[in-house]
């Protein structure tokens, strides 16, 4: 997968925010549109355009110090929307960046990093530039504006990136921007079978769970993961004599004691939906809270947060 380090913008930021583009003497590029959560500078066109329902994405949280390296950034997967726009003539870096913050403002969008041409780092434009399709765009720096936002949402974060400079045609302002829609991993992962858990014990003593779902910070079994625990109960009733050690595991977020509590309590509320729901022997199941202890992915994105968050069932 390629991975972008470049500036990502946040979904639904500017929804309404900005008049919609008029066709005037410049024309968009052919197959591009604006995103539809975000809508473009007045009079801008499209130069470039790009769009991937799944791939890498860096977030640049901090200045460039070295060449082509980030002080801080956030790693993020999900759907990338890029879109390179060509200001209208006349308007300047810092008016068109101004706009653009006050849209992500009124959008309700949480600014995490925003550096102009004195705090970027002398290394921004090269450290932007070198993304493969884009070496050749940027030139030395000029009048560079940047900003990262986030919009938290139930249905997955979305995050915005957005680097604005001079470099245009014509010295018209140049605007380059990322919608990253981060996918949360709970709707991409397979309910397991009976015969897939206990090829999983038989060979490393354990196995994960992803098929049970429970509400942030609760531990109150949600009706979606009857199937899972179904194929739970079928392999233990296929091998009368397997007990099992039910771990519950968090990602990092939040308090580590709460953590800890909420872990056991999940596990517990899975040990008490098999021995009632599905008939399993209490004698045969143990509950233990793991918390965060034992993360199987990088807790810095929502994806490997998603996969931390799960139920082991361990051979006893």
């Amino acid at each position: 997968m390629t991975t972008f380090i470049r500036t990502v913008f946040v979904a639904c930021l500017l929804l309404g925010l900005f008049a919609p583009f008029t066709a005037g003497q410049d024309q968009d590029v052919e197959g591009s549109k604006d995103h539809p959560l975000i809508s473009r500078y007045p009079g801008s066109v499209i130069t470039r355009y790009l769009t991937k329902e799944f791939d890498e994405f860096t977030l640049p949280l901090g200045e460039v110090v070295d060449e082509n390296k980030f002080t801080k950034s956030q790693p993020l997967e999900g759907k990338i929307t890029r879109i390179v726009y060509l200001a209208p003539q006349g308007r300047s870096v810092v008016e068109v960046f101004r706009n653009y913050q006050g849209a992500l403002r009124k959008g309700g969008f949480e600014t995490l990093f925003t550096c102009g041409p004195q705090g970027c780092g002398s290394s921004i434009a090269n450290a932007y530039a070198n993304s493969g399709d884009n070496a050749d765009y940027w030139g030395p720096q000029h009048g560079i504006h940047y900003v990262s936002a986030k919009l938290a949402r139930p249905e997955g974060d979305v995050y915005v990136s957005l680097l604005i400079d001079d470099q245009g045609a014509d010295s018209r302002a140049n605007v380059e921007l990322y919608v990253i829609e981060v996918k949360p991993m709970e709707s991409d992962l397979i309910t397991v079978d009976a015969a897939s858990l206990a090829n999983d014990i038989n060979r490393t003593g354990h196995a994960s769970v992803y098929g049970i779902y429970f509400d942030t910070g609760k531990a109150d079994i949600k009706p979606e993961s009857d199937a899972t625990l179904k194929e739970v109960a079928k392999l233990l009733q296929g091998d009368p004599k397997l007990k099992l050690y039910v771990v519950g595991h968090t990602d990092n977020q939040g308090a580590l004691d709460l953590n800890m509590d909420l872990s056991r309590r999940r596990a517990e509320a899975v040990l008490a939906a098999l021995t009632t729901k599905y008939a399993v022997p209490a004698g045969r199941l143990r509950a233990y809270g793991s918390g965060p202890y034992a993360p199987v992915a990088s807790n810095d994105s929502e994806d490997g947060r998603a996969k931390n968050r799960r139920v082991e069932l361990v051979k006893q």
